[in-house]
């Protein structure tokens, strides 16, 4: 008898100890990671990607999401379980503000996306979806870099994209892992390849890894040209391969429209038709030799005008009348009058100017001011009469980011 009634309480301890570990390690709240400034820059630091919902309990739109958000984490947890891939947390505004302050949180729901700790340039702008969520995660933790096993597969890669290729001894070396954060930070900017042992030891010293950037030639002048740096040293390679992958001429659509008007500077916009490259070479040259020094005032973009044939509209343009050049200051539209004078050295840049002083809106309200300067003395010259910008209508809301009845 007491040797049963001992194997009894062995088992109802057994019992009442894997209660206590499945109560202590194994806890029912699923969904996101509720981020303080407590456990913030710790969950940053250990894990490749963050997303964060940036929330307030009084916004209703917040409310909308907070389920499928939470939703969306047990799924990436369940998919994702391995320690420092991915944390899907959530931020309550009103409770931390030093967090919203932090991050320039002014409208709710944003969704941010940090990697390796800092924020990406692009927030989370997709469908509000579990399933979207999901797929979004598993896109951002792909590896970035495909690998080239002969030369031969470089010949056909598409000359309409910027690519970056690394050449090296093997993978288990300090510089492919710098090589391979810089292309996680910038795959959605450039394609990445790489080869190894055999496969690329014709294009590089024994020992002594390099990284060549190749530009889009379809669209670009520009040549390649080989990363002159260390790559041991991940600052380096970052900011040159930044340069390289962003480009100072940028090609608007529909998916990343949001974003640019998002950062607040005037368009100047070459609408062309979708197989002009031509045209879009020479507006890069002309931005890059004369408008260089303009970056930080104004967005330089293209963009198919097929694709965007409402713009041309409002400026009383069709796809016959392509390519043309105009700006959207978010309050009009101004055209520039004629093309052919884009590669006339100083036109370009006068246009922009007349912007900024203000004339090219006082003309629109007032008519055509005295002519002084010898550039805009052209015969038969009339005065634009701007539409209102159609562009700023695609930014995001004031009060919330994208978030619709209709995705959910």
């Amino acid at each position: 008898m007491k040797l049963v009634q001992r194997i009894k309480t062995y088992r109802i301890s057994f019992l009442c100890c894997i209660l206590v570990c499945h109560f202590f390690y194994n806890p029912t709240d699923s969904g996101a990671v509720q981020l303080t400034t407590g456990n913030l820059d710790t969950i940053l630091a250990s894990n490749e990607l963050v997303i964060i919902n940036f929330y307030a309990d009084w916004c209703r739109f917040s409310n909308m999401l907070a389920p499928i958000f939470d939703e969306a984490a047990s799924k990436v947890q369940e998919e994702f379980p391995e320690q420092g891939q991915v944390v899907m947390g959530k931020v309550d505004c009103d409770k931390e503000g030093a967090v919203a302050t932090r991050f320039h949180i002014t409208k709710y729901p944003t969704l941010k996306v940090m990697r390796n700790g800092q924020p990406t340039k692009r927030e989370y702008r997709g469908q509000r979806s579990a399933d979207a969520f999901l797929s979004f995660v598993r896109k951002q933790l792909a590896d970035p870099i495909k690998e080239f096993k002969d030369l031969k597969e470089l010949l056909e890669l598409d000359d309409s994209k910027r690519t970056v290729i690394g050449y090296f001894d093997r993978k288990d070396v300090p510089e492919y892992n710098i090589f391979r954060r810089v292309a996680t930070n910038l795959k959605e900017d450039c394609q990445f390849f790489v080869g190894f042992g055999e496969a690329s030891e014709r294009m590089h010293p024994p020992g002594t890894p390099i990284v060549v950037f190749r530009p889009d030639k379809v669209r670009s002048n520009d040549k390649d040209e080989t990363f002159l740096g260390s790559l041991k040293v991940y600052d380096e390679l970052n900011v040159w391969a930044s340069e390289k992958c962003v480009p100072l001429v940028r090609e608007i659509t529909f998916e990343n429209a949001e974003e640019l008007t998002e950062e607040g500077l005037p368009f100047l916009i070459l609408f062309h038709k979708p197989d002009d490259n031509d045209s879009v070479r020479k507006y890069d040259d002309v931005v890059l030799n004369e408008l260089y020094s303009e970056k930080q005032n104004v967005n330089f973009l293209t963009a198919d005008g097929v694709k965007f044939a409402h713009p041309l509209h409002h400026l009383g343009k069709s796809q016959s009348d392509l390519p043309l050049i105009a700006i959207d200051s978010f309050r009009h539209m101004y055209l520039f009058p004629d093309i052919k004078e884009m590669e006339v050295p100083g036109r370009l840049k006068a246009f922009l100017q007349d912007l900024y002083s203000g004339k090219l809106h006082r003309e629109f309200h007032y008519g055509p001011e005295p002519v002084t300067d010898p550039l805009q003395q052209i015969e038969g010259r009339k005065p634009t009469s701007p539409p209102e910008s159609t562009f700023k209508k695609l930014a995001p809301s004031k009060n919330r980011y994208t978030l619709l009845r209709d995705e959910l």
